[in-house]
């Protein structure tokens, strides 16, 4: 076995259904009384039964979390936060409300419970992308991940099936990226085959089958652990394009990880044979072939397969490829902008993946 280092996340992680009700046993159980919520202005509704659960001990609430975390935004609430004597952060959301409770505890310190309705996996990493002034930066310390996650399947029970399928192949990306980072190890392996497995075999039952309490269990489970490989490790060209994409020309986060996906793995799939025969494992009807198994996938799905729908420009794709090869992430395969543009005006067309590039 080749030579390896792992860390672990230390935060908490409570599963199940109707976890909602344990949330003040978990704000107690670290000695804080006064919790600051934030959600998105479409759950607003989620907000509501948040306070029913806490009682009058909410300090107050900020609403308006955001697409890729604009500065801004985060810099308003962070103003609110401060005047209302709030001694943690509560948020409920997807991927947009995790990330401004992520920003907001990296510049106050305050313990930081999440919650999430949605399969993005951010609220298992210490990561934190940002966007100013139109471009999306990360960065990563122990310090942004949440102390707490309270799982609650009953809040993905009515997720839209649409942002159910691309939501959960943001996950899936995660965990793919996982298997060929430059800091990979057996631990994460298995924990991304494992979640790719619990998501590949319950996202379709969900397009048809929304209301499956089965099926959003181990969608939810999967994404956690997809979500966990994404912060054990570290990312590559997938995860740079779609920073790139969602951070300078405002495309939504999940529908373009599901787009892209498909073309970064075959980008990098000469270089990794070994996490493309473990993901090919996890993915069904793949027949050993990854890329095949993936483009399976996102057809049963029925997603979106174009950034052009999403609203790029085909004159934005020199742009985009100009800015991905710029300050690279690692990447098992060396960023070359030829193929680069060639990926990107693929995803763009809405052409299915495969492995020439």
């Amino acid at each position: 076995m080749d030579a390896f280092e792992y860390n672990s996340s230390p935060a908490r992680v409570v599963f199940g259904s109707g976890t909602i009700k344990k949330v003040p046993e978990e704000l107690a159980r670290v000695k804080v009384s006064k919790p600051f919520l934030l959600s998105t202005p479409q759950q607003v509704s989620h907000i509501d039964l948040l306070k029913n659960v806490l009682g009058d001990v909410v300090s107050g609430v900020f609403t308006e979390a955001t697409m890729h975390t604009p500065v801004e935004v985060t810099e308003k609430a962070l103003e609110q936060l401060r005047s209302s004597g709030a001694d943690s952060i509560v948020s409920i959301g997807g991927g947009s409300t995790v990330g401004l409770g992520k920003a907001l505890s990296i510049r106050t310190g305050l313990f930081h419970l999440t919650i999430p309705t949605t399969y993005a996996g951010s609220e298992v990493t210490p990561i934190l992308g940002e966007t100013d002034t139109g471009r999306k930066t990360t960065r990563s310390d122990p310090k942004i991940l949440p102390s707490t996650v309270v799982y609650d399947i009953n809040f993905t029970m009515t997720l839209p099936v649409g942002l159910t399928a691309t939501s959960g192949v943001n996950a899936i990306a995660h965990a793919v990226e996982a298997l060929y980072a430059r800091n990979t190890n057996p631990i994460i392996n298995l924990l991304a085959q494992e979640g790719v497995r619990a998501l590949a075999s319950s996202l379709p039952i969900l397009i048809s089958e929304p209301s499956s309490q089965v099926a959003r269990s181990s969608a939810l489970y999967g994404a956690w652990l997809c979500g966990t490989c994404l912060g054990s490790v570290g990312m590559s060209i997938h995860h740079k394009l779609c920073h790139t994409l969602g951070g300078s020309f405002n495309l939504p986060h999940s529908e373009t990880h599901t787009i892209v996906l498909p073309h970064a793995l075959s980008y990098n799939a000469p270089k990794v044979p070994k996490a493309m025969e473990a993901l090919a494992a996890a993915l069904p009807d793949s027949e050993g072939d990854a890329t095949k198994g993936l483009n399976i996938l996102l057809q049963k799905l029925k997603v979106e397969r174009g950034l052009k729908a999403l609203g790029m420009q085909e004159s934005d794709i020199d742009k985009a490829a100009d800015i991905a090869v710029g300050n690279p992430y690692w990447n098992p395969r060396p960023i070359e902008r030829g193929p680069i543009r060639e990926l990107i005006r693929r995803a763009w067309a809405g052409e299915e993946a495969r492995a020439d590039l």
